[in-house]
C-alpha cells in the first residue's frame, strides 16, 4: 500500500467523551471532525457540546453528519476538504470510527490518491470492514 495516500496526520475513533478534547489538544490535534448525526443514540454528545469543548481546548471543530446508507459524494468531498485544509493533526470520530475511516478512504480514491484495493486495505488496517466502502465505489461509473 502506498502510505503517502493515507497521511499519518489523521486519527480516527468512536464517539468522543468530554475529557477527550483536552487529551487531543495535548497530542497536538488542530481539528476535530464529528461525522455523527445528532440524536443518533440516547445520551450521545450533541455537536454543539462537542464544538464548545473543542473551542475550550483550542481545537477547531467541524460537524459533517453522515449516514452510511445515504452517503453522498458531497459528504465525502466535505470531509476531504476539511482534512486537506488543516495542515496540522486532524481527529475524526463517529459512533465506532467506521464512517470516518470510510469517508477518508473513499476521498483518497475519488481524488486519485489511492486505488480501491489500497482504500480497502487501509480501512481494514483501522480495524473496520471495508465492504461498505467497496460497495459504494462499485456503484460508480468505471
Amino acid at each position: 500500500m502506498d502510505s503517502s495516500a493515507f497521511p499519518d496526520r489523521l486519527t480516527i475513533s468512536g464517539q468522543l467523551a468530554a475529557a477527550d478534547f483536552a487529551a487531543l489538544a495535548g497530542r497536538g490535534v488542530r481539528l476535530v471532525i464529528n461525522d455523527r448525526p445528532d440524536g443518533e443514540a440516547p445520551g450521545q454528545m450533541a455537536a454543539s457540546q462537542g464544538a464548545a469543548l473543542a473551542a475550550q481546548a483550542g481545537i477547531a471543530y467541524r460537524h459533517i453528519p453522515v449516514r452510511l446508507p445515504t452517503l453522498s459524494r458531497a459528504e465525502i468531498d466535505a470531509f476531504a476538504a476539511a482534512v486537506e485544509a488543516e495542515p496540522g493533526l486532524v481527529h475524526a470520530h463517529c459512533a465506532s470510527g467506521l464512517r470516518s475511516a470510510t469517508l477518508w478512504a473513499l476521498s483518497r480514491v475519488l481524488r486519485g490518491a489511492a486505488t480501491r484495493e489500497e482504500a480497502a486495505a487501509w480501512i481494514a488496517s483501522q480495524g473496520f470492514d471495508p465492504s461498505f466502502g467497496l460497495a459504494w465505489l462499485a456503484r460508480l461509473p468505471h
